[in-house]
Parts: structure tokens; C-alpha cells; sequence
């Protein structure tokens, strides 16, 4: 049985390191999961690590088993695939997703784990949480068929969310990134590509995910009237300005925020937390999401991946951390 497991810490801001953790033996409704991937969440995850929460969001960003406070030392992260090597008869031996930090094993409750579909690859199981946040956007937004919507920012969460939209019948959907190259990511995930300064006008929904205050105009400017965006960015400690002077009230156009942290208003008390999570590991059985992984690292790398993503000298989507020897 697996005694001792490894864990990275974000020991101060802008340092990360690999400590050993202790495991718990587990009890009757708890699991052993043996880690096999993890998925560094780009944006969140690079402010957690540069010490860029403010505190007044100290409870609000806590991690379901984060360890430690920020600004740190802290043990932060929550997408995380392995396999249950002690538990329930019923999981052992499965794969499964839980939103835990990155850590080569760890003891949950059983209720944490959800298993991964045998028709979805584990690797690719670590956007879970990430297209868990673009469903929960969805069921806030509730497109309709044949609406014209553009998602702005190409990042990990405005792929997924423009990944689902792909499959809602009728919808024009366009991909908005100051990057060229994330056309190829919206050719692989079956959406249209613009640049800023080309983008689609006219649009009924826009989700802004670029975390910017020039994006989060953009997808003002892009509006027919009474149309509304969705916002998905988190700023973290950062100010941000618009202008809601010109068509912003003619318009009568609409700002909605969509925290993942919530089940979207119209689904509570009919849809769980691990119903969630569930749709989401379902909805990945689809090849298309592989092209949101644009890297990988073996764990005892990560403190150095996620220095690299902090500067932007690692450029990425979701950049994946493999744990199983060999791999």
C-alpha cells in the first residue's frame, strides 16, 4: 500500500516546490487514488502561483482540498485523474476524476471521485473541470438555435465553451484571440477564427474568457441590442474598465456574471454538483477537446511549468503532468 505521496506546494509567490505528504490509511467511505495525470489550469492556477489572489477572495478561491492560504505556502490545483488502487468494490480499480491538487496519491471520500467513461482516454480527462465551468456558462447563457455568438478569448475555458457551442444546431460560432495561431485549435474544435480586428459583429451572446478589460469591451462592441455576454474571466487582484457610455444603455445590453463555484440558477435543485461533472466527463468523449493539450511534463517538472506559464515563456492551453513511470 502507498505510505508516503509527493505534493507540490506554491511555497511563496513565484516559488514552487515538490514536498513529501504522509497518507492517511482510508476508511470505509474513503479511496486511495493513485495519481496518473493532472492538468495545470492556465489562468487561475498562474495567479495562485504569482500570489495574485486578493485577499478579500481568500475563502472564495479555496480549492476543495487545498492545503495551506494564499498568498502560501499553499497546495493548490483541482484537476486531477488517477486510479482508486483502495476503496468501494464498485470503484476499485477505476479511473476517475477529482478535483484535487497536483499530488502523486492521495485518501478522498469515495462521494469526491467520479469515474472517467471507458470510452474517454485518461489523459484527456483533466479538462473536465474546465468544461465543467463551460456547462455551467451554458446553462446560464441558454443559447438558442440559430443564434450567432462569438467567444471571446481562446484560453482554456473559452475552447471548451466554444467546443460545446459547435454542437447546438444552427449556432455560428466564432472563436475571438489576439494569438493567430489559435485558429488552428478553432479548425480542430469545428468553429470559426477571428482576430480582434476582424471579429463577426452583430453577435446575440457573446462569453467573454480572455481575462482583459480590452476583451471584455470588445464583446460589448460586438452586441446586437439587448444582447448579452457572459462573463467567464477572473481578474484576480487586476482593475478592470469599460465604457458603458454609447450603445451600452440605448442598446439595453446585459453583463452576467457565471461563477463555476454555483450551479447556474436555472439547473439548481434539479442538477448536483456531480451531475455536473458527470455531463462534463461524458461530453468529452469527443477527440476534438485532444487539441486543447498542448504540452506535457513529467510531476517532479511542474515547479519549473509553472514558473514558465507565470512568464508566458511556456506558452499553452492546458499543459499536461504525467505521474506513472515511463510516461
Amino acid at each position: 500500500m502507498i505510505r508516503e505521496a509527493y505534493a507540490c506546494w506554491v511555497r511563496e509567490p513565484g516559488v514552487a516546490e515538490i514536498r513529501p505528504v504522509p497518507l492517511p490509511t482510508p476508511g470505509p467511505d474513503e479511496v486511495l487514488v493513485r495519481a496518473r495525470y493532472s492538468g495545470v489550469s492556465r489562468g487561475t492556477e498562474t495567479l495562485v502561483f504569482a500570489g495574485r489572489v486578493p485577499p478579500d477572495q481568500y475563502a472564495a478561491m479555496r480549492a476543495p482540498f487545498q492545503e495551506g492560504d494564499f498568498p502560501g505556502p499553499v497546495k493548490y490545483g483541482y484537476l486531477s485523474v488517477g486510479v482508486v488502487e483502495q476503496g468501494p468494490a464498485e470503484l476499485l480499480g477505476r479511473t476517475v476524476f477529482c478535483l484535487h491538487p497536483h499530488q502523486s496519491a492521495y485518501v478522498v471520500p469515495a462521494s469526491a471521485v467520479v469515474p472517467v467513461p471507458d470510452d474517454v482516454p485518461p489523459a484527456r480527462a483533466v479538462l473536465a473541470g474546465t468544461v465543467e465551468t463551460a456547462v455551467n456558462a451554458l446553462w446560464d447563457a441558454a443559447p438558442l438555435v440559430g443564434d450567432r455568438v462569438s467567444v471571446v478569448g481562446a484560453g482554456m475555458v473559452g475552447c471548451c465553451v466554444a467546443a460545446l457551442l459547435a454542437r447546438f444546431p444552427g449556432v455560428q460560432v466564432e472563436l475571438v484571440d489576439t494569438d493567430a495561431r489559435r485558429a488552428g485549435v478553432a479548425g480542430a474544435l469545428g468553429v470559426g477564427f477571428a482576430q480582434p480586428s476582424d471579429a463577426t459583429g452583430d453577435r446575440d451572446l457573446v462569453v467573454h474568457a480572455s481575462a482583459t478589460a480590452a476583451g471584455l469591451q470588445q464583446s460589448l462592441d460586438l452586441l446586437v441590442p439587448e444582447g448579452t455576454v457572459i462573463e467567464l474571466s477572473w481578474y484576480g487582484d487586476r482593475q478592470v474598465q469599460v465604457s458603458l457610455g454609447g450603445a451600452f444603455h440605448s442598446g439595453r445590453l446585459t453583463v452576467r456574471s457565471s461563477q463555476v463555484g454555483m450551479v447556474a440558477p436555472a439547473r439548481r435543485g434539479r442538477r448536483s454538483y456531480s451531475d455536473r461533472l458527470a455531463l462534463a466527463l461524458d461530453l468529452l468523449d469527443d477527440p476534438a477537446f485532444d487539441a486543447l493539450i498542448t504540452g506535457a511534463s513529467r510531476f517532479a517538472e511542474l515547479p519549473n511549468v509553472l514558473a514558465d506559464l507565470s512568464t508566458g515563456d511556456l506558452p499553452a492551453l492546458c499543459h499536461l503532468i504525467t505521474y506513472d513511470d515511463g510516461e
